[in-house]
């Protein structure tokens, strides 16, 4: 009978280390596959090249790299990359990479398809498949720092979990994650440079501050008035605006960390005054920045981009009360690479 192939990525750096002496040879060992795996992200033992042949065939007996493949590569005439993701067992997320004039942003996947139903969101109609590992999110962030110092000519500069999935739905892979992709053996990034973005789940916000995470926290928000959000958000019933404002001062408290609220505007459905005072009041909670984002429709239907008018009363409000804000025009939207749109059209 065949051995089964593990995943060698599974494996810390003190198991691979343990499996070498196991097997007769020297414990560096580990540390030298180790390397290979996180610091080079090779997706082949026979790439590991100061590692003797009899021991990468051994390696090759035992293991298996689970890695990523880059299917289908699309570029926006804006300079936006979408990648098609296949992972090791057929399925396919989505990740793009976002240039300006000063940095490149990788957006990427933590779920294939979405544990939540937002109305607005072409993921959320795709069923929640599974949750990706650790290191299926890690090579999302490889491939895209090749492709920045491939197209821009620099490495990739940030990261936001914002592509298909709700981050805290899998939170313990994609803490591991961001470990590796700030580790000095993985690829040494400040996880200042990272920011996860939520859907707004207040025990997982909490947890979060508990573990003293160094990353920024962001909150698909889009409306503070609870009534509404569940029209946008249905899931959001479950967790009442009250309880997101106490989780997120909570976090506050113990992280110093602003907030970020993403926040969409929406023809007759947050584009009133009522709105508007809402979310200025909801900005006082906790020290926080909003992002007025523009909406890419994913049909003809109840969701339609706001008037330039509406989304100016909202940036006078809150300029009003000394509450940082900015419009975030969206990027490839030509290759449905913008907030919304991912949803594997091609897979």
């Amino acid at each position: 009978m065949e051995l089964e192939k593990r995943d060698i990525r599974a494996l810390s750096k003190d198991q691979l280390r343990d499996f070498f002496v196991a097997n007769g040879d020297k414990a560096f060992r580990g540390n030298q596959v180790y390397e290979w795996l996180w610091g080079k992200a090779v997706h082949s033992f026979d790439d590991m090249t100061n590692v003797a042949k009899p021991t990468r065939e051994m390696l090759d007996k035992h293991f298996v790299i689970n890695h990523i493949k880059v299917d289908q590569m699309q570029r926006s005439s804006d300079g936006t990359v979408k990648n098609a993701v296949r992972l090791h067992d057929g399925l396919v997320v989505e990740s793009v990479l976002i240039p300006t004039e000063t940095r490149t942003t990788a957006c990427v996947s933590s779920q294939v398809g979405c544990s939540l139903d937002c109305n607005f969101c072409a993921t959320a109609r795709l069923k929640r498949m599974r949750n990706l590992g650790p290191d299926e999110i890690y090579d999302q962030v490889v491939a895209i720092d090749k492709e920045s110092r491939l197209y821009h000519g620099h490495p990739l500069s940030n990261i936001v979990f914002m592509g298909m999935g709700e981050p805290l739905m899998n939170y313990n892979n994609v803490i591991k994650a961001i470990d590796k992709i700030t580790s000095p053996e993985g690829l040494g990034m400040s996880p200042k440079r990272i920011t996860v973005s939520t859907s707004g789940i207040p025990k997982m916000i909490k947890k979060m501050a508990d573990d003293e995470v160094k990353f920024k926290l962001a909150v698909s928000l889009h409306s503070a008035i609870d009534e509404v959000r569940a029209q946008i958000m249905p899931f959001s019933e479950n967790f009442p605006l009250k309880d997101l404002r106490e989780a997120l001062q909570y976090w506050y408290t113990k992280t110093k960390s602003k907030i970020t609220y993403e926040y969409v505007v929406w023809k007759d459905i947050n584009d009133n005054k009522a709105a508007i005072d809402a979310l200025v009041k909801f900005c006082k909670y906790a020290p926080c920045k909003v992002n007025l984002i523009e909406y890419n429709p994913i049909d003809d239907g109840e969701f339609q981009q706001a008037s330039e008018e509406s989304i100016n009363a909202y940036i006078r409000a809150l300029e009003a009360n000394d509450i940082v804000v900015k419009v975030r025009r969206s990027r490839g939207k030509d290759i449905d690479a913008a907030c919304g749109q991912l949803a594997n059209k091609e897979a």
